[in-house]
């Protein structure tokens, strides 16, 4: 096995234990805390470790109604639970567990509207402060997208970098910038990351769904996990594009009935399991940079699961980076046959 091997990681819900609850969603009426979300992670850090999986994005919604502007009676949420946020890090560093957030996509830095602006910058620190109470080091961050076009992309551009500036230092430490599929492309945020310094996250299938620049892929990685400081492993974002046929119930606007209609594939639509020869492709395309990879396909852990096996019986070089070796073929596949059959 080789020395630091690669991370694989998946974000918020365990699939393949549905009793495993990432927060507490208990409505305002009901008084939920931080303190039961963090009991709630304490048993996904368990399952976590019984399938030797080390790296998690935990919940945006960890600490409930913290930064709503209308109730103030949660505002004090996060440092009410300092020592509790201090006791679950310990354990996450305990288990070499890679830990971040992705706020939410009503998190916008480059709105024309400040009072947006505010209310972004206010659950950032919120989520910074919860890194930090937990003490754990500068892999641990928050992603973010650019935000809006707002009818001029270059303007709307411009004042993500001059938002930077004056965000709280927390927020600056740990904010990390993602290139998106629809608006902002990878030469976008490595715009911004030179007028900012701002550390970027290279999202393999937002970078094929959005490269008008025609930037080269191994190029554009290299030049991503350039922006992270030497001694912090970069992480990057991974998943397929989902390919089914998708049928829809539709009103047909002559009849007024209900008709069933067949919709093509949506290609920024995620894959439920990584497909593992594009994936196999890429990490080669990527061979000698080192990175961990958060896997964004929609069945969770359970892809996770399944793409170990994977990679052992067709790329066991890839597999090697990760640090799976031979011997655990069968222990992965029968792991995956039992999260499975437990799931259905």
């Amino acid at each position: 096995m080789i020395p630091n091997p690669l991370r694989l990681g998946f974000p918020v819900k365990v699939v393949g234990n549905p009793a495993l609850k990432s927060n507490d969603t208990r409505r305002s009426q009901s008084n939920p805390h931080l303190r039961v979300s963090l009991t709630y992670l304490d048993e996904i850090f368990d399952y976590l470790v019984k399938h030797d999986i080390r790296m998690y994005r935990m919940s945006s919604d960890l600490a409930p109604y913290a930064t709503h502007p209308d109730m103030p009676q949660f505002h004090s949420m996060v440092q009410d639970s300092a020592a509790d946020l201090a006791a679950i890090g310990k354990k996450a560093r305990s288990l070499d567990l890679r830990l971040s957030f992705h706020p939410s996509q009503f998190i916008v830095l480059n709105s024309p509207d400040p009072g947006l602006i505010r209310k972004s910058v206010a659950d950032l620190v919120s989520q910074a402060e919860m890194l930090d109470l937990m003490e754990l080091g500068p892999e641990a961050v928050l992603v973010v997208h650019v935000g809006g076009v707002y009818d001029d992309k270059l303007a709307a551009r411009q004042r993500w970098i001059d938002t930077w500036p004056t965000l709280p230092e927390p927020v600056r430490r740990r904010l990390v910038l993602e290139n998106d599929d629809l608006r902002f492309s990878c030469a976008d945020v490595l715009h911004i990351h030179e007028h900012t310094g701002v550390r970027l996250i290279f999202d393999h299938q937002h970078f094929w769904c959005l490269n008008p620049e025609m930037l080269d892929l191994r190029e554009t990685v290299s030049k991503m996990l350039a922006s992270w400081p030497s001694h912090v492993r970069p992480k990057i974002h991974f998943s397929s594009p989902r390919t089914e046929l998708r049928q829809l119930t539709r009103k047909n606007r002559k009849t007024g009935k209900n008709e069933t209609v067949n919709v093509s594939p949506v290609w920024t639509g995620h894959a439920d399991f990584v497909n593992p020869f594009e994936f196999t492709t890429f990490m080669r395309v990527a061979e000698g940079l080192e990175f961990d990879v958060m896997l964004e396909a929609k069945s969770k852990d359970l892809a996770l699961v399944r793409l170990r096996p994977d990679l052992l019986r067709y790329a066991p070089d890839v597999a090697a980076r990760f640090g799976l070796s031979a011997n655990q073929q069968q222990s992965f596949e029968a792991e995956e046959a039992g999260l499975m059959e437990q799931e259905a």
